[in-house]
């Protein structure tokens, strides 16, 4: 995490924090216990409706994701519960993440190398915000990942972590044992809601959250 830490020296400044492996596939496939999180650097935000490069060392996938904007720092003092940790959200948006390793054996690596990647974090895009959120049942909130037009796949709220408001409240609780904390205007990335779908040049996504709205991305 100090090799993370020092990341910022050399990428940039960050705006906020993916969680990786917030569904169970993934953490099988990476062959970690629990997520993790990942620095996101403010060279490789987007919104809709860019050209977004399909450069990639290693891994050139998009994955659908629900994301919160803080209003607030949270005290790294302080053990939250979910309901501060919501308290301290100034909004929800929908969003496109794709994320990307610097290692070949990617799968392989371990927890420690994957932090010092910084999570595998990426580009990020960033959709719409989703009004009168907080009252929403976004476990059942079905999510559709369409490639080129056609569907790839299929999942919902559930996959990430439960709800992606638990996800939240993990990295809330997670990045001070790290020596790291949120703060407001920083936006958390809380994991795909889908199997992520590869791309490549000329690549369309369509991130469909059904009654939400959508994400819509074209690789270049």
């Amino acid at each position: 995490m100090a090799i993370q830490t020092r990341l910022e020296e050399l990428a940039g400044p960050g705006f906020g924090w993916k969680i990786g492996a917030t569904t169970a596939t993934a953490r099988a496939f990476l062959g970690v216990e629990e997520p993790f999180p990942g620095r996101m650097f403010a060279q490789f935000r987007h919104a809709e409706g860019e050209l977004i490069p399909a450069d990639s060392v290693i891994l050139p996938v998009a994955e659908p994701e629900f994301a919160f904007r803080m209003a607030r720092d949270l005290d790294p003092a302080v053990e939250h519960t979910l309901e501060d940790v919501l308290d301290a959200v100034d909004s929800m948006l929908l969003a496109v993440e794709m994320p990307d390793s610097r290692y070949k054996d990617y799968a392989n690596v371990g927890i420690t190398q994957i932090l010092a990647d910084s999570g595998y974090s990426k580009r990020f895009i960033a959709g719409r915000d989703v009004p009168g959120w907080r009252d929403l049942d976004l476990a059942a909130q079905p999510v559709i990942l369409l490639l080129n037009g056609e569907e790839f796949a299929r999942g919902s709220g559930s996959a990430v972590l439960g709800d992606p408001r638990l996800a939240l409240h993990w990295l809330a609780l997670e990045l001070p044992k790290l020596g790291r904390r949120l703060k407001a205007g920083e936006i958390v990335t809380t994991g795909t809601a889908t199997a992520p779908a590869p791309v490549v040049s000329g690549s369309h996504i369509v991130a469909d959250f059904g009654d939400l709205g959508t994400v819509e991305v074209r690789f270049a």
